[in-house]
Parts: C-alpha cells; structure tokens; sequence
C-alpha cells in the first residue's frame, strides 16, 4: 500500500510538472513580441529618459514580462529591459491581413493606441471599411486611407472581402446619378489611383465641392483645376446631384452594422424574414413607419428594417451649387482657427525633472490647459495632442493635428542644462516657413515674461520637421536652474506665459 501510495504521488507529482511546463510555454508564447523597427533600444526603465542598455534588431523575438502603459518590459538573451511598444508587433497574433472590418457607428475613434485615453486621429462613418491589421484584447488595429490607428471591437464588424463587395455595389448603385462630391472633413487626400497606397497628388479641404468622372465602390474620381483628376475615399464626403429643373429635394439611405440583420415583409418581429443583410450594406429608404424603414432591396422589392439597427445618413440636393464657405476671422478673435497645442511628454516619457522635482511633464500639461481656455475664449478651436498623463509618439503629435484641420501647432516644453545658471525662454523652429510664425510668439511671450529671452532659434525637432503647418516648439525656462523652477512652478507664470502665446498667435494671424 505504501508502494503503491509512492507510485501515485510520483505520478501526480510528474503530471503537475509536465502541465506547469506546458502553461509556462503557452504564457510565454502569448507573452512575445517581435521587434518592427530597424533598430529598438533597451532601456533601463519605462520611457525615452532612461538610459539605453543595449538593441534589439529587427524582427527579434522577445519574452515580455511585465508592461506600463506603452512600455514593455522584457528579458532577451538573460538581459532585462524596457522597449518601446508601439515599435513591436504580437509574435502569436493570427494575422489579419486581407480582413476588412466594417464601423458599425458613426463617427468611430481611431486612437493612436489601443487605450480610451490615447490621442483621437481619426473617425469612421457608419458603414465605412477599412483594413484589419491584427487583434490585441477588445481593440483592432486598422488602416484608412493610409491612416493606421485603433479602434474599440464593440464597434466594428468583421466582413469577408465578398460581403465588402456586395455592399459596394449595392453603395454604387444608389449613388449612379450622383455628379457632385463635397468634402466633409478638414483635408483629404487626393490619390492618382483608388488606392491607399496611391500617390498623393493634392489634398482638398472641407466645403470644397468637385465634379465627379467616375464611382468605383468607395472610391470616386473628381476633376481638379487644370483638367487633372484623382481619386477620393467616398466616405470623407456627401455625393449630391444638381438639377436644374428641381429646387430641393431630400435623399435618405440606411446602412446595415450588424452581419445577419434581419429585413422583413412588414414592419413588425413577428413578420416574415426576406433576407438577411450584412455589415456595411446600404439601402434607400422609402419610408418610415414608427420605428421601422421602408426600404428598396436590389431586386426592386420593398421590405422593412427596424431603427434601432440601422444608422442612416441624409443627402441634400439643391439646384443650387454653392457651397457653404469657412467664415472669415474677425480680427482681434480667433475665430475661425484651429489650434493644435501639445503638451510635451507624458506617461513613463517624464522630460526633464527639475532640482526641486518637478516634473516637465506635469508643466507642459498644466500650461495647455490654461492656454487651451484661452484660446477657446477667443473662438478658436482647439486640438490637444494629449489630455492626460499619457505618452504620445512624436511621429502622431503632428499627425493629430493634421488629421484635425489645424491652421497652427504649439508644442509646449521646459528646458533643461548641465549649467545649471542658464536661464530663459527660447521659441524653436526648424523650416524656413515657421520663422515668421514663431518671431510672433516669442514677441508675445517676451512682452508677458519677465525671463530672459533667448530669441527665436533654429533647431532639428521632429515635431516641426515633420509638420507643414505655422509650428513652434516652446522651451518656457530652465527647470535645472533652482531659482528659475520656483518661478515657473507658480500658476502667476503659467498665467503669463499662456497669456504671452494667445498674443503671439493673434498678431500673428491678424498680419496674415
């Protein structure tokens, strides 16, 4: 019995073994990523301000341990470190390439991370399609119109290609009589051909209304000056017809979110199935009663669908074809503009810490906010690259003010030096066309600030490299300076300097 007894405790003993290997080898799988950068540095901590310890090539594959916010922790040949997520992609993630999901909602967040508190860069119409590129937890990562960003899966469907072209086809014949396309967001880009790789050859902007030459599924080809034409992504606009002979009339379509949505005989549950509709598919709508549509399925037959499954749009038509222009800025106001401001740092990125421990991050933050107020009070409206205290990449801070339209962009910062008696504000700008723009900030700042001012100077910083908006980078003082961090701790400096800025600004846009 005591033998026996042995026998069955080895056995059991050897089976925990055996089943706490395989899990350790299943989490370990599921706890990899593969480097998607040339080169990654490993740093000793969670952000840009630790030191590097060593890198990682591309397309390594590293075991993560422990993760905070956008920063992995990892352990690669025995070494431990913290890498960039946002420059690794899943090792286990089913790969989703050639996948379409479908926006079940209008105006769906695209977000710069798969996070509620990352950076809004983008939107998705009701009905609009995109490219899946993977999974990770409730979020997907998508690409639009060459835009790649991530969205909440409670919103979106995925579709398989046949249903995509289904539902563009049922798009297209709805819109055959169409010959005007207005523009419905703040820029979109013009591609040679109806593809999102395509080459850009112009971007138009909101209002901006265009003879349409072709409709190919979600992609239409418009007439620009000079006898050119390229191809936009319909969903960035509103399809329209002009007709002399008629004075307004109202179109009304409804577009199916869910795959498998019942269309029935009569406008009841208990009534008859007559088909099932998928994700992304687009009906006209006859009629309404009480809470279900009338609608005109492609074999010419009527049937109803009910509301609370559906999302509709409404296009007008008007023998007129003038198109509502921007209003024109009243000087002394802002009205009118949009202003991209961005806090620098954020999340594991501290910035500079001060003698006295403040943190740069918390500055930058602190000062937007009070700015941003400003700005509203003066009729602008405003963009922050973050709200919280979240990282953001340098390449998305002047995305999201591209995506939104804006007409200026302000990064806020506080410097810091191993001399520890420099002291000052400096205004940075990198392209020649940003001088002019940041000389008016710096003069505003300068009759607002009792700091020294170190003039406007030239300066390679990504965030204005890679943007083609009025730009300026603001180094508002010398946290590493003791005596000059007491000032710009209070809320008296915050006050001034963004004080000094919405001056800047404002003479500026008033000389333009």
């Amino acid at each position: 019995m005591a033998k026996f007894a042995k026998l069955a405790a080895a056995i059991l003993l050897v089976s925990v073994l055996l089943t706490d290997s395989s899990t350790v080898i299943a989490n370990s799988s599921e706890q990899s990523v593969v480097v998607d950068s040339p080169t990654l540095n490993l740093r000793s901590g969670p952000g840009l301000t630790y030191s590097i310890t060593g890198q990682l090539k591309d397309k390594q594959t590293v075991r993560v341990l422990d993760r905070s916010d956008e920063w992995l922790q990892v352990s690669v040949d025995g070494q431990k470190g913290w890498i960039a997520a946002w420059l690794t992609k899943s090792a286990g993630t089913e790969s989703k390439q050639g996948k379409t999901i479908v926006s079940r909602v209008n105006a769906l967040n695209i977000r710069s991370s798969p996070s509620i508190t990352s950076a809004v860069i983008g939107k998705l119409r009701s009905g609009e399609f995109a490219g899946l590129v993977e999974y990770q937890g409730e979020w997907a990562s998508i690409e639009v119109d060459g835009l790649q960003g991530w969205v909440h899966t409670t919103y979106i469907t995925e579709v398989e290609s046949e249903q995509k072209t289904n539902a563009q086809s049922s798009t297209t014949s709805k819109r055959v009589d169409a010959n005007t396309f207005t523009v419905t967001v703040n820029r979109l880009n013009v591609r040679k051909r109806a593809s999102q790789s395509s080459k850009k050859i112009a971007t138009v902007r909101k209002n901006d209304s265009f003879t349409i030459e072709k409709i190919d599924g979600n992609w239409i080809r418009i007439s620009l000056e000079g006898k050119k034409s390229g191809w936009v992504y319909s969903f960035h606009g509103e399809l329209s017809t002009t007709d002399s002979s008629s004075s307004t009339a109202s179109s009304k379509t409804v577009s199916i979110v869910t795959n498998g949505t019942n269309i029935r005989n009569s406008p009841s549950t208990s009534s008859e199935v007559v088909h099932r509709a998928d994700a992304g598919e687009v009906f006209q709508v006859l009629d309404k009663q009480k809470e279900w549509y009338k609608i005109q399925l492609a074999t010419g037959e009527t049937a109803y669908v009910a509301e609370w499954v559906v999302n509709t749009t409404t296009a007008s038509t008007s023998s007129s074809t003038a198109v509502p222009k921007k209003q024109k800025r009243v000087p002394g106001t802002l009205k009118g503009l949009t202003i991209a401001i961005d806090p620098g740092h954020g999340g594991n990125d501290r910035g500079t810490t001060g003698t006295r421990g403040t943190d740069e991050k918390d500055l930058t933050l602190q000062t937007a906010e009070l700015l941003a107020g400003k700005l509203k009070d003066a009729g602008a409206t405003v963009v922050m690259t973050r709200n919280s205290d979240t990282y953001i990449s340098l390449k998305k801070r002047p995305a999201i003010a591209q995506q939104e339209g804006a007409d200026a962009f302000v990064s806020l910062h506080y410097d810091a030096n191993p001399d520890r008696t420099i002291e000052g504000f400096t205004t940075y700008y990198t392209q020649s066309n940003q001088l002019s723009f940041a000389q008016a900030v710096n003069d505003g700042l300068s009759g607002s600030l009792d700091l020294n001012n170190r003039g406007t100077q030239a300066a390679n910083f990504l965030v204005l490299r890679e943007n083609r908006l009025p730009a300026v980078l603001i180094e508002l003082g010398f946290l590493s300076n003791s005596s000059e961090e007491r000032v710009l701790k209070s809320s008296y400096f915050r006050e001034q300097a963004s004080q000094g800025i919405y001056k800047g600004l404002l003479h500026y846009f008033d000389a333009q």
